[in-house]
């Protein structure tokens, strides 16, 4: 299986900060936000990985990471997306680099507590569609917010609804077979302007081949003033907690 990582976006909601640089490359207690997601892929068994980035800093992803040596990597690959057209559309600039494997994709701004090793390793078992990462949050509405039967199986899911019908939302975390490109030739721009990561997931909840884990531990993004100071909070607690071990 492959990993991508979507980096790009303008990061405008975290100006000044971004007026410089890329927001994934921000701090995040010691190490740029950059690496949490590459660790998160290479602790769940994956290192073929694509970083999908844009904007006027693309270039210091190469200077800082290099070719992965630093991760034990080979090698990483780069692609690069002009403009924002959204997450869909970023994971669109993958096929090439994907070649009909199943891939596993996470933002390049979240930041979690545990591993997905298992997630993954379910998914490759899976014989065809794709699986998310869900979890129970407080401001659900920031999020995709998924809908359940009464079996607790997905019936529906929201992107940034005014009033959320659950707790729960979709994580930056997702898993596609060979599928997802097709799909998104197939999707159409939001009133955000933008192809949805959501229509996505949906295109598979009506294909009934849309599974999901409920995501451990913690979870959060990093894309907001408020957000980016809880990552900040949360990893520290967890490499001091590392380190007294």
């Amino acid at each position: 299986m492959k990993g991508v990582i979507l980096a790009g976006g303008l990061g405008k909601r975290l100006y000044p900060l971004t007026k410089i640089t890329n927001k994934h490359l921000l701090p995040i207690y010691n190490k740029p936000m950059i690496y949490y997601p590459i660790e998160t892929l290479i602790d769940a068994g994956i290192k073929d990985i694509l970083i999908v980035t844009g904007g006027n800093h693309a270039g210091e992803f190469l200077r800082l990471l290099g070719n992965g040596k630093q991760f034990g990597l080979k090698h990483i690959n780069y692609t690069y997306q002009e403009g924002e057209g959204g997450i869909a559309q970023a994971l669109g600039l993958a096929r090439h680099f994907a070649d009909n494997d199943k891939i596993t994709v996470i933002l390049g701004d979240n930041i979690i507590e545990k591993s997905i090793k298992k997630a993954v390793a379910d998914f490759k078992k899976q014989p065809k569609g794709a699986k998310i990462l869900i979890k129970k949050v407080p401001d659900p509405e920031r999020f995709g917010v998924v809908e359940f039967d009464e079996k607790m199986r997905i019936s529906g899911i929201t992107e940034k609804p005014k009033h959320a019908k659950s707790d729960y939302s979709v994580t930056g975390i997702y898993m596609y077979d060979k599928d997802v490109f097709d799909i998104i030739d197939t999707l159409k721009p939001s009133k955000r302007g933008e192809l949805e990561i959501t229509d996505v997931n949906n295109a598979y909840l009506r294909s009934k081949t849309l599974t999901y884990n409920m995501l451990e531990g913690w979870w959060t993004d990093s894309g907001t003033f408020e957000s980016l100071l809880r990552a900040n909070t949360l990893a520290a607690k967890k490499d001091k907690r590392r380190a007294q071990k």
